[in-house]
């Protein structure tokens, strides 16, 4: 006889809270770390530009349902720049980033995330990998998590690999009304 969703959520919250969020947490990076490899292993056989081209097409359509099933959650009833910080903050992708700030300028006009820290770049370098060219991929997604939330944002990129950028930052974004 199998469990039930109502046996495994009584399971899971005997649980002191600290060990959820570790769960929690475990689960966000096997999320990222399943879409590493199976990229990998594309782009062992078939190219890194074919392997760009197929993960930007899933994080184009895993933008959209982020965005959507968060801001369900969350019941957010307006969809400003500051919701749309809050839900990218939600984001299964924002909390798998090692180090990251978001800034939200006073006047609410434009947010800036920066990531400081990419746990995927220095997991394909430390396999002596070249750093893999995301832009195209983290565009697809964020583009695609912005439109499906408020199509009166938008997300411009001001630097995000193969672009050249400081040593201190992996890529940097900027959120704003068109």
């Amino acid at each position: 006889m199998g469990h039930t969703r109502d046996q495994d959520e009584k399971t899971l919250l005997r649980h002191p809270p600290e060990v959820l969020m570790d769960l929690f947490f475990s689960h966000v990076r096997n999320i990222w770390r399943v879409d590493g490899l199976y990229i990998q292993g594309i782009e062992e056989r078939l190219g890194t530009e074919f392997a760009t081209e197929v993960d930007a097409g899933v994080h184009k359509e895993l933008g959209k349902i982020e965005a959507k099933v968060l801001s369900s959650l969350l019941g957010l009833k307006e969809r400003g720049l500051s919701q749309l910080v809050t839900v990218i903050k939600h984001s299964s992708w924002y909390l798998d980033l090692l180090e990251k700030t978001f800034e939200l300028d006073p006047g609410g006009e434009r947010a800036v995330l920066t990531v400081d820290v990419c746990g995927t770049q220095l997991t394909r370098m430390g396999k002596g990998l070249a750093v893999f060219p995301c832009k195209q991929v983290r565009r697809a997604y964020l583009e695609a998590f912005v439109k499906a939330f408020n199509r009166d944002l938008k997300v411009t990129p001001i630097f995000c690999p193969p672009d050249e950028r400081p040593k201190d930052a992996w890529c940097r974004w900027e959120f704003s009304r068109r």
